[in-house]
């Protein structure tokens, strides 16, 4: 008998078993209407196979949940749900679990404890809704096949175009050839340039419980189908960073049980742009432009079509902003420099294919505090007395200044008016003798406050 007549052959005796099941279940000639059927069935939070030739592989290590919505009653009764369960190759074996108490239009419940499943073993399910003395008809059963052996060794992870342990040319996708050398327990791969690989999802679970199944062979970007059982698959990727890279790849058998982790280490010789200022030696509140030039090997594989330019020291924190490449994979950008303390540019290049050069780093540093000076209480020195005054000069070092501000000895600040040449003078009277500190920033025009210049003296 050929496998589909043995299947066909088992549905027409499991046909016969919920007759007499039901029978069994409602007495003659009760009055109560029957409850519906259970609708939404389910097994491992995956969907439910009506389909011998076709079931469902779920991993049963700790039993394998299968669930439906009971049916309602006419009267609204309390309703409970009945699963079960019987090997395929042998129909007479049947298990019952039992939920006897269910909420209506919520998704109810019941385990098959792994000693009831056997490792290899193809199995159907039904349920049925129980009321009272009554019960629903069957549903049409599922079935499902346990595979707890995950697949025995790690695939076999080349590329021919990334040899590893070398340097290689970047810009091209990167080919890998994922191989399951001949386990024909394997049926696909999952692969991430993450370590360590992410756990599969294969559900979600929405409203009333009902689960939401998915297909992880739906999310290209880190799973795809052997091209058979045992068979290997064909990639071409793009790095999601800069430099050498490390591709992680996993085995899968039909019940997403997976292998060993294969990690596939290679290097990418450097890519990064040129990044060359207008002015060498710009200074806070220049404007400045930037060319930008791709790097000719990663020219040569893939035109460079844009820049992304992230800016690192700025008064608002970090920014990044993306410029346009010419043809030719050139790019001006200007920049007016407003950190306090100087900037830094990093700069990658990214391809038509959308590689990802690694970065090119250009920065400056400057000084934004004031000059500070006072004939009648010097830097770092003695002078004057209680009750002395002394004049205090700020100086700018920066364009734009408008005012500064103040505070001695950790006192109340104070703000005063730059001139029209950015400077500032003041004037003040110390109560007592000994140590004294003195702090001030600048602000410009825009409303940055500049580095804060500390000046320490001794009075008397």
């Amino acid at each position: 008998m050929s496998f589909g007549s043995r299947q066909r052959a088992v549905l027409a005796l499991l046909g016969a078993l919920g007759l007499s099941l039901a029978g069994a279940v409602s007495p003659a000639g009760a009055a109560d209407a029957p409850p519906g059927v259970p609708t939404q069935l389910f097994n491992g939070n995956r969907n439910c196979s009506t389909d011998a030739d076709r079931p469902t592989y779920l991993w049963a290590g700790n039993g394998v949940v299968v669930e439906g919505i009971p049916g309602a009653t006419a009267d609204g009764s309390p309703v409970g749900v009945r699963y079960q369960v019987w090997p395929v190759a042998d129909p007479s074996h049947t298990e019952t679990v039992t939920q006897d108490r269910a909420v209506p239009g919520a998704e109810s419940r019941g385990l098959l404890p792994d000693d009831m499943l056997t490792d290899g073993q193809t199995y159907a399910w039904r349920a049925q809704t129980m009321a009272g003395n009554t019960a629903s008809d069957w549903t049409t059963p599922c079935y499902l096949t346990i595979d707890d052996t995950r697949p025995a060794s790690a695939p076999a992870v080349t590329s021919p175009n990334y040899p590893p342990n070398q340097w290689n040319q970047g810009g091209d996708p990167v080919r890998f050839v994922l191989s399951a050398e001949g386990d024909d327990d394997v049926t696909g791969f999952q692969y991430s340039w993450t370590q360590p690989v992410p756990v599969i999802v294969l559900a979600d679970i929405g409203d009333h419980g009902i689960p939401q199944p998915r297909d992880p062979y739906a999310d290209s970007a880190h799973f795809v189908r052997a091209d058979a059982p045992g068979g290997s698959a064909t990639l071409d990727l793009v790095p999601p960073y800069s430099g050498g890279g490390i591709l992680s790849v996993r085995a899968l058998d039909r019940a997403f049980n997976v292998s060993e982790t294969a990690v596939y280490r290679f290097l990418v010789s450097g890519t990064a742009p040129t990044v060359t200022p207008a002015d060498p030696s710009p200074g806070f509140g220049d404007t400045t432009t930037f060319a930008l030039r791709p790097d000719a090997g990663l020219q040569s594989r893939s035109p460079v079509v844009g820049y992304s330019v992230h800016v690192v020291g700025g008064p608002d924190g970090d920014r990044t902003f993306e410029v346009a490449a010419a043809a030719d994979g050139t790019a001006t950008a200007e920049l007016t420099l407003d950190g306090i303390t100087g900037e830094r540019l990093d700069v990658t290049s990214r391809s038509a294919n959308g590689w990802l050069s690694d970065p090119a780093s250009w920065a400056v540093d400057y000084d934004t505090a004031p000059t500070v000076t006072s004939d009648v209480y010097p830097e770092n020195d003695s002078g004057g007395g209680a009750g002395v005054t002394g004049a205090f000069t700020f100086t700018p070092k920066a364009r734009g200044i408008v005012s500064y501000t103040y505070s001695f000895d950790a006192g109340p600040e104070v703000t005063v008016a730059a001139g029209a040449d950015g400077a500032a003078s003041i004037e003040w009277t110390p109560d007592s003798d000994g140590p004294s500190d003195l702090q001030v920033y600048a602000t410009t025009r825009s409303g940055i406050q500049l580095v804060t210049y500390d000046y320490s003296f001794t009075v008397g």
